[in-house]
């Protein structure tokens, strides 16, 4: 199933996507589906009577997953952890598709970085690897902006969570195998990453376990499971457009105000 939230007027909603592309259509769920299921309204929508939000706002917490391709570790010079290297982006890093990355004003040197992200479905402690992908609500795209020049030996705080640092979209896929999902990245039309999924050196349920033991997971939490090599930089005027296979393409305009 895909889930998208949309704008409807000024008031967000949720609705089951069917069909693809300028066909697709937008059945209006009520409520949200992650806390009252998936209940439809019976109103259905076409493709341009919506614009297409972010799929999930976490309550909660946005957990990000360094260095967790060797590849892209290695283009920058960094060894590969012994262990999952995690950081925190606030809820206010999220942005929706086509919304902007607004550059931060301290940074000269901001980067793409295109990931698969988990959406989780319910409170969670201490997840047993055999049983993490029964805590999955979800998986969506997201691009992991990072301001390079910022936060290398410190806190990463001005490094991963500025505003407008985690765009997610443009839905959220409910039944998908996250083991060997093609990740693609283009700046301007021009290809710029192409790994997948499998070559994560610790894959989705063996992240879930590990990260809900630093913290418990809450519903619509969101977990980025690290990107594949050929990160770079962009500029305002640019255009950022991140692909997971099986979910869809995340489009974002880059801005500096």
């Amino acid at each position: 199933m895909r889930i998208a939230r949309v704008a409807v007027g000024d008031d967000p909603r949720y609705a089951v996507v069917e069909g693809e592309g300028e066909a697709a259509s937008y059945a209006l769920l009520k409520g949200d589906p992650l806390y009252v299921g998936v209940e439809r309204t019976g109103q259905v929508l076409p493709a341009d009577g919506v614009r297409l939000l972010a799929p999930v706002i976490p309550r909660s917490k946005v957990v990000g997953v360094g260095r967790n391709y060797a590849e892209h570790a290695a283009e920058l010079g960094n060894a590969v952890p012994e262990e999952p290297m995690i950081f925190l982006k606030p809820n206010t890093a999220v942005v929706g598709p086509d919304d902007p990355i607004v550059l931060p004003a301290y940074s000269s040197n901001v980067h793409y970085e295109g990931e698969l992200a988990v959406v989780i479905a319910r409170i969670c402690k201490d997840v047993p690897v055999s049983r993490a992908l029964d805590v999955v609500w979800g998986y969506t795209v997201a691009n992991d902006v990072t301001a390079r020049d910022k936060g290398v030996t410190g806190p990463w705080a001005l490094k991963k969570a500025f505003d407008s640092s985690c765009p997610l979209g443009p839905v959220l896929v409910t039944d998908l195998d996250p083991g060997d999902l093609a990740v693609r990245t283009w700046v301007d039309g021009e290809l710029v990453q192409d790994g997948r999924t499998s070559q994560m050196i610790v894959g989705v349920s063996e992240l879930i376990s590990f990260v809900s033991g630093i913290f418990t997971l809450l519903p619509g939490d969101v977990i980025l499971t690290g990107t594949p090599a050929g990160v770079g930089p962009i500029v305002a005027g640019q255009r950022v457009d991140v692909e997971v296979e099986g979910i869809g393409r995340l489009s974002n305009p880059v801005l500096r105000r």
